[in-house]
C-alpha cells in the first residue's frame, strides 16, 4: 500500500461491539466508508456518513440480502494490485475504487448451532457467504489492503493508521488472523453438517463425525503443567458456552493453575448438580466434602466437615451467591482454600475474601453464570491418548429414576430416599472405583480411584469413622461380591444404591437382606477414570 492510496473502508460485520468508534476514528482520518444493511444502518444510527455497497456496485441488495457484496465493484477493489500494470488498467476501464481496510465478521453460526432445539434450516441460514470471500480476497491480498475480522484488533489498527500506512508485519498478522478465523467457520460448519447427515442415514454413529477437528484459542499461558517441568497452556473454544468454566471470570487471586483449573472444572460441575443450595469440597478432581442445605452457609459447614484434613488447600464449589456466612467460616482458624467457584459474591462476602489477612492476595475468586438453557443433550468431552483422540459425551444428563428399582425385602424410607439420590449424584463425580458414604444430605466419607470396590468401600467407612453409622452408600458401579456390602453393614450403612449388573447381584442382594439394609438398583453405571 503506498502513501497515495485512497483511503476507504469497506466495513459489514455481524458481531458490532466496539464498532462504531472504530469507524469514527477512521472518518476522523479521512476514510470513506462503504457499508451494507444492517451496518450501515447501525453506523449511521450513529451519525456516521456511510456510502451504501449498492451505491458502488448499482446493484441492489436481493434475496432477503444473501446477495449484496458479491460483485466485481466490490472484490475488484479489494483484489486489485493498483502497481501491476493489467490490474490497474482494468481499475481504470471499470472505475473500482480500491480499498485500503476490510473491515468483516461472519454471522453468528457457530453460536446459533449451540442454542437448544435450534433447526437445521435455522442453522443453514447462519451460514455466511459473502463475508468469508471479502475476508479470503482481503487476506490473499494483504500486501495491498488490511483486513480487520476481530474487535480487539481495533485499537491496533486505528493507532497504526493514524501514524501513517499499515505495515506489512501488520497486514500479515491481520490476514493470518482471517484465515485463521474463515478456517474455524467453515470447520464448524462441515462438523455440523457431518453430524446432521450421520444422524439421519447412519445412526451407528452415534452423531460423531467421521474426520473431527477442534479449534481452540490460547486462553492463559500457565507457569507450568501438573508438575514444575512440565510446560502447560489453557485453551478455549472460540465461543465457549453459558456456565462453563471457559465463561468464568476471574475476580481475585493468583494466577490460575493447571491444577487449579482442573479442580475448578470439577467443583464447578458438582455444584451445579443440585436444586437446593450446595457446596463441594475438591481435592485431586475429586470431591472430599459435598452437601446441600437450606443455605450455602450451612451447606460449606457440612461439607468441609466430611473431610476436615483433605479439605486444606482445596477448591470450592457453590451454586449460590456466596454470602458473608461463608466468607467468614472460611477465614475461622487455620482454614485455608486455593480457589472458588460461584454464580456470585455478596458485597460483603467480596469484601471478607478479599481483605482478611492470608485470603486477600491469595484466593483466586471465580465467577460464572449458571447456565439457563434447557437441553437435553448432552456436550462433548475429549481426551488425548498416544496418537489419537477418545471422544464421547459427557455424564451429565439426568438418570431416568423411572427405571430404578428397589431389589431388597425393604424399601428404603423418605430420609434415606433423599441421602440415596444425594450421595448417588456425587458418586458420579469420583474417580472409580467410587464409594460415597452421606447422612443428612452430607458426604462423611469418600472411598475414590482404588483398583478394588471393597479398598474403596474400606477407605470411604475409615473417613466416616463414627459418622458412618446410619449413612447410606452410593457405588458408581456394581458391587462384584458381596464383600463390600458386608463391609459396609459392619460400619452401619444402612441403604445401598447401585447400578446392578453383576453375575453376583443376588448374593449382595441377600447380603442386604440379611443385614436389614435397603438397596435400589439404577440400571446405569457412572464410570469416570
Amino acid at each position: 500500500m503506498s502513501d497515495s492510496s485512497p483511503q476507504r473502508a469497506l466495513v459489514s460485520v455481524s458481531d458490532k461491539t466496539d464498532l462504531t468508534p472504530f469507524v469514527q476514528r477512521l472518518v476522523d482520518m479521512g476514510f470513506e466508508i462503504v457499508s451494507t444493511g444492517g451496518t450501515r444502518r447501525h453506523l449511521e444510527d450513529a451519525g456516521i456518513t456511510v456510502t451504501d455497497v449498492a451505491s458502488v456496485t448499482g446493484f441492489p441488495e436481493i434475496m432477503g440480502g444473501r446477495v449484496k457484496t458479491l460483485h466485481p465493484k466490490v472484490h475488484g477493489a479489494i483484489l486489485g494490485r493498483p502497481d501491476q500494470t493489467e490490474d490497474a488498467a482494468a481499475i481504470q476501464e471499470h472505475g473500482i475504487a480500491p480499498f485500503t481496510l476490510v473491515v468483516c465478521n461472519l454471522y453468528p453460526f457457530q453460536q446459533t448451532i449451540a442454542k437448544a432445539g435450534v433447526t437445521i434450516p435455522d442453522a443453514i441460514e447462519q451460514i455466511d457467504i459473502g463475508g468469508p470471500s471479502m475476508i479470503r480476497s482481503a487476506a490473499k491480498n494483504h500486501a495491498y489492503i488490511g483486513v480487520v475480522t476481530r474487535s480487539d484488533q481495533y485499537e491496533t489498527v486505528a493507532d497504526a493508521l493514524a501514524a501513517g500506512p499499515l505495515s506489512e508485519s501488520l497486514r500479515r498478522q491481520l490476514a493470518a488472523a482471517a484465515f485463521e478465523m474463515t478456517a474455524q467457520y467453515d470447520r464448524a460448519i462441515a462438523d455440523y453438517m457431518a453430524t446432521i447427515c450421520s444422524e439421519s442415514e447412519d445412526e451407528s454413529t452415534n452423531g460423531l463425525p467421521e474426520t473431527l477437528n477442534l479449534t481452540f484459542r490460547k486462553r492463559l499461558g500457565l507457569r507450568y503443567g501438573e508438575n514444575p517441568h512440565q510446560s502447560a497452556a489453557w485453551y478455549v473454544e472460540p465461543h465457549p458456552p453459558e456456565g462453563t468454566l471457559a465463561s468464568a471470570r476471574q475476580l481475585n487471586g493468583k494466577e490460575l493453575s493447571y491444577n487449579n483449573l482442573l479442580d475448578l472444572d470439577a467443583a464447578w460441575a458438582i455444584a451445579r448438580e443440585f436444586d437446593d443450595p450446595a457446596a463441594a469440597v475438591l481435592k485431586h478432581n475429586n470431591p472430599c466434602g459435598c452437601a446441600i442445605a437450606e443455605n450455602v452457609g450451612k451447606a460449606i459447614v457440612a461439607a468441609w466437615d466430611g473431610d476436615p484434613i483433605s479439605a486444606f488447600g482445596s477448591i470450592l464449589g457453590f451454586n449460590r451467591s456466596v454470602d458473608a456466612a461463608v466468607a467468614e467460616f472460611l477465614c475461622e482458624g487455620g482454614r485455608f482454600v486455593e480457589a472458588i467457584i460461584a454464580p456470585a459474591y455478596d458485597a460483603d462476602a467480596l469484601e471478607i475474601l478479599t481483605t482478611r489477612p492470608k485470603w486477600k492476595n491469595n484466593v483466586r475468586l471465580m465467577q460464572v453464570d449458571l447456565d439457563s438453557s434447557d437441553s437435553s443433550e448432552p456436550t462433548r468431552e475429549y481426551r488425548r491418548v498416544t496418537g489419537g483422540l477418545l471422544v464421547q459425551d459427557r455424564d451429565e444428563l439426568p438418570d431416568p429414576e423411572a427405571d430404578w428399582q428397589t431389589v431388597t425385602d425393604r424399601a428404603p424410607s423418605d430420609e434415606e430416599k433423599r441421602d440415596l439420590h444425594f450421595a448417588w449424584k456425587v458418586a458420579k463425580h469420583v474417580k472409580s472405583n467410587a464409594i460415597v458414604f452421606a447422612k443428612d444430605g452430607a458426604i462423611t466419607g469418600v472411598g475414590a480411584g482404588q483398583m478394588s470396590r471393597l479398598d474403596s468401600s474400606y477407605i470411604a467407612a475409615y473417613k466416616s469413622g463414627e459418622k458412618a453409622k446410619g449413612c447410606v452408600l452410593a457405588s458408581d458401579a456394581f458391587f462384584p461380591f458381596r464383600d463390600g456390602v458386608d463391609q459396609a453393614a459392619e460400619a452401619g450403612v444402612t441403604a445401598v444404591i447401585q447400578p446392578g449388573g453383576s453375575r453376583n447381584d443376588a448374593d449382595t442382594i441377600a447380603a442386604c437382606n440379611e443385614h436389614g439394609m435397603a438397596m435400589i438398583f439404577t440400571g446405569r453405571r457412572h464410570f469416570r477414570h
